[in-house]
């Protein structure tokens, strides 16, 4: 994947990204997708999400990254809409802030360019949460109690229609973004917070026999 540097006037002289009612960034941009497709870059919006607006230095030093390193993304990012500059802070302090309280994106898009583009993005973000899902487990035991009490993980087999199974994924991330929304800004933060991994995902298990994989009907 190319990485081709933008000059940082070009950056910020990008139109705004239009934002769905729940404040998602819906991206079905096949060059967006790749461009956000890097483990930095991926690293670098998780910090704005837990920190709030950070400098370069500061997200580098959030994500063990240079500050040239995450200045050249946060340039890409901006790019294509995910950041924007906070404004100037105290002395040269120049802060970037999340454009978005998420990234919406589809796998099944009509154009084969999107849709791979999607699943690369698609793998890479559910690999990292994996990881910190079998890190938690692993850890767990090092947490307070009350933090071990309140985490959960919930498995079930449901039987739905296509329909149902896109409502079911529709109100659980209303839900979700409900919390979100709320706790974006980290001055309505309670003291005792954690940022906390949320991973909602609705799909099908078997290939329905009378279709193979053909078009539904």
């Amino acid at each position: 994947m190319s990485l081709d540097d933008t000059s940082q006037n070009d950056a910020l002289t990008e139109p705004a990204p239009v934002l769905s009612p729940q404040g998602l960034l819906e991206v079905d941009d096949p060059v967006a997708l790749r461009a956000l497709t890097h483990p930095v870059r991926i690293a670098v919006l998780e910090a704005l999400t837990t920190k709030g607006p950070l400098t370069a230095t500061e997200a580098g030093e959030t994500i063990g990254a240079s500050a040239t390193t995450c200045s050249f993304h946060l340039r890409q990012l901006a790019k294509y809409g995910f950041v924007e500059e906070a404004g100037h802070g105290p002395g040269r302090r120049r802060p970037w802030r999340l454009t978005h309280l998420g990234i919406s994106y589809s796998q099944a898009a009509d154009d084969p360019r999107t849709a791979e583009a999607a699943k690369r993005l698609a793998g890479l973000v559910m690999g990292q949460s994996l990881v910190r899902l079998r890190t938690w487990m692993e850890t767990r035991d090092k947490f307070p109690p009350t933090w071990q009490k309140a985490a959960d993980t919930t498995t079930a087999v449901l039987f739905a229609t296509p329909d149902e199974l896109k409502a079911l994924n529709n109100e659980l991330l209303a839900v979700v973004m409900r919390y979100r929304a709320a706790l974006t800004d980290p001055d309505r933060r309670a003291p005792n917070v954690l940022p906390v991994e949320v991973v909602v995902v609705g799909y099908p298990i078997e290939r329905h026999p009378d279709t193979s994989g053909a078009e539904d009907a």
